[in-house]
């Protein structure tokens, strides 16, 4: 067993390890809230809802989320190279069927996937394809199809679930818990103040918990691009390039001149540098297997530069 290949094992092992952690601590705040509101039958019920959740958690029909991007799918003729290089990364990830590709008019350079197995699309920015190679492209194409072959979709959405019952759990909890005041200062009736802490503070935690999901995520579809191309340098200097641009961009519009970095805790992501350092060690001492297209335009000419800076909106992010 290679160096890179020892480094992919083991982190992948950590990965899965961690995914179960997050989603049975979810769990079990999701049952302890039960248990405080409505005693031990509400453990009971929130658990089983947790288990009907995890077997039943609707699929999101693609389009609707690439409708709000507004996003547009590329036919094969548009992007023959594109498509031919999803093609031979989904036979590798042993997908059913290759995802749709879809073009996003903005500026800002990222891309997302949607969907599950047997039905996904990814949606590339005009940033992205214009200014990554085909080599760093690749990479992060095969990133977004390692969210699909992992299911990662389905995880965030019952991520999602439950921290909005947590949510609403706790919001009942207050609530009676206010009714019940009087009660408790006219009686000998005990309130734990742990758990009125935990009532108040319980939606929180499971955001954070929901947060640090996505960043374990991200690192096991970066290790899940790096097995599929061989070349997990390509999808790090992507992200190093990625990083850099898009920085600029937004600090340009919201911080000049200054930089706030954001608390770990609090990132949907994890940093580039800790994304690339992992990569880093994966990378093998030849070159991969995988041969990226060869060099040229990856759209039409009769696409136009997006050259329009970015501008804030509600629900579209790249708007």
């Amino acid at each position: 067993m290679t160096r890179s290949s020892g480094h992919y094992r083991v982190s992948r092992f950590g990965n899965i390890v961690q995914t179960g952690i997050i989603i049975a601590a979810m769990a079990a705040l999701f049952g302890l809230l039960g248990w405080i509101i409505f005693g031990t039958m509400g453990l009971v019920w929130a658990l089983v809802l947790a288990l009907v959740l995890a077997l039943t958690t609707p699929k999101i029909s693609p389009l609707m989320v690439l409708k709000m991007y507004g996003a547009r799918k590329l036919s094969y003729p548009e992007a023959r190279r594109l498509y031919d290089l999803v093609s031979e990364l989904s036979l590798r990830a042993e997908l059913k069927n290759a995802p749709h590709l879809y073009y996003v008019p903005s500026r800002v350079m990222n891309a997302f996937s949607v969907g599950w197995t047997e039905n996904s699309a990814i949606a590339l920015s005009d940033g992205l394809i214009r200014y990554l190679s085909w080599r760093e492209i690749s990479g992060v194409l095969a990133h977004e199809i390692g969210h699909i072959g992992n299911n990662d979709l389905r995880l965030h959405a019952l991520a999602d679930v439950m921290t909005r019952i947590t949510s609403a759990l706790s919001f009942l909890g207050q609530i009676l818990m206010i009714l019940y005041l009087p009660l408790a200062l006219f009686s000998q009736t005990h309130i734990s103040f742990v758990l009125i802490l935990l009532l108040i503070f319980a939606p929180t935690l499971s955001i954070m918990l929901q947060l640090a999901l996505s960043r374990t995520r991200e690192f096991d579809a970066d290790l899940t691009a790096a097995r599929l191309t061989g070349d997990p340098l390509g999808l790090a200097s992507a992200l190093k390039k990625m990083d850099t641009i898009e920085r600029s961009v937004w600090d340009m519009i919201f911080l000049p001149g200054r930089k706030v970095p954001q608390p770990s805790l609090l990132r949907t992501h994890p940093h580039t540098r800790q994304r690339v350092e992992k990569l880093m060690n994966l990378a093998p001492n030849e070159p991969g297997p995988f041969i990226p297209p060869e060099e040229g335009d990856m759209l039409p000419g009769h696409f136009p530069a997006i050259e329009r800076m970015p501008r804030w909106h509600w629900f579209r992010p790249w708007y």
